[in-house]
């Protein structure tokens, strides 16, 4: 059976390996692409090529015709992967199964973040999750004002786009620019002062949509979850320390939350949910992930294969009860590792 990444982040060959190393002793053969040779996953995978400089759908139609000549069986994107669930009908006409979230419009919503807290505020049933006073803005008088009432509220004010991943434009707004000392002996910091903040934001007078918000300086806590469209299988709440230690906690005030969010919106296979403490004690949501988070390998070491168990949800097989049973607890980090870069496994299919 014939899998296929597409142009993901470096930490899918930790996934990768938790396929190849199922307890079912299946075998796979990975295929993966990026338009950089050097993307380090690519020495994960059996099959490696370049990818075309495409985007939108003239991507989606690559994606399709690679599918096709290569008779991939399951495909698991990353990129596009929007607009490849608004045309998951013609993958599935060429017998292609693919991990992702078949409700386009929901996974659209959930690209961005202003909307998401839009529509969970406004629910129906209540809202499910506490959410961060902010504003959203796209002008720089707006983020003015925006800065000024929330600091009035007695925040520490932050901001970050409204679409994008990870902390990509992430930045702590502070009141006074940096001293000598700080700018001769410390590194680089996602905290900008408001006054260069504005600086920069007023080289256009229309701007990308910023989101300004309150500041959450608790326990940030990323939920990896595991479902079939009917039930939330496993929930696994990862809190991040300090540095790069991360912890698995059997938080059950985020567990149910986890739970709650499921029951209304039915994401399938694998999501990831991000909290943070305010001072108060409120759980805050950040954002929603439809897909599999970046730091997910260490929930997996809950005793959980999370990747492979999804392929068996994707597929329709049933999953073991003893394999839903996370072990809490466990503290873990990360070190630096040297990978020799082959590329004896390409081949051109741009």
């Amino acid at each position: 059976m014939k899998i296929w990444f597409n142009r993901w982040f470096t930490t899918v060959l930790h996934y990768i390996d938790m396929i190849r190393n199922n307890e079912d002793k299946r075998k796979y053969i990975i295929y993966g692409s990026h338009p950089s040779k050097d993307a380090l996953y690519l020495q994960y995978c059996d099959v490696a090529f370049e990818e075309p400089p495409l985007t939108g759908e003239a991507y989606v139609d690559y994606c399709l015709e690679v599918c096709k000549t290569q008779g991939i069986d399951i495909f698991i994107p990353r990129m596009e992967n929007v607009l490849i669930a608004k045309r998951l009908s013609e993958f599935e006409a060429l017998g292609v199964k693919v991990l992702v979230c078949p409700n386009a419009q929901l996974m659209e919503m959930m690209d961005n973040k202003a909307a998401t807290y839009q529509a969970l505020l406004n629910s129906a049933n209540g809202a499910i999750f506490s959410i961060p006073d902010h504003f959203v803005v796209n002008n720089v008088c707006d983020f003015k004002l925006a800065y000024k009432v929330l600091k009035e509220k007695g925040h520490q004010v932050c901001f970050k786009p409204v679409i994008g991943e990870g902390a990509n434009g992430f930045r702590v707004i502070k009141d006074a620019i940096d001293s000598v000392e700080q700018l001769l002996s410390h590194g680089t910091s996602f905290r900008i002062p408001f006054n260069y903040a504005c600086d920069i934001l007023s080289q256009q007078e229309i701007f990308p949509d910023v989101m300004v918000m309150e500041f959450l300086d608790g326990r940030e806590y990323s939920i990896d979850c595991l479902a079939s469209e009917d039930k939330l299988l496993v929930a696994i709440p990862r809190m991040k320390g300090e540095g790069r230690v991360r912890e698995l906690v059997e938080h059950q005030e985020l567990i149910q939350l986890a739970h709650a969010f499921h029951q209304q919106y039915k994401i399938p296979y694998i999501f990831n949910i991000q909290v943070k403490y305010s001072n108060k004690g409120v759980a805050k949501l950040l954002e929603i992930n439809p897909r599999m988070s970046g730091g997910m390998h260490i929930s997996c070491l809950s005793g959980i294969n999370l990747p492979y168990l999804a392929l068996k949800i994707l597929l329709g097989e049933a999953i073991k009860p003893d394999q839903l049973k996370p072990i809490f607890g466990i503290r873990a980090s990360h070190i630096e590792k040297e990978i020799i870069i082959h590329h004896s496994s390409f081949e051109n299919h741009g």
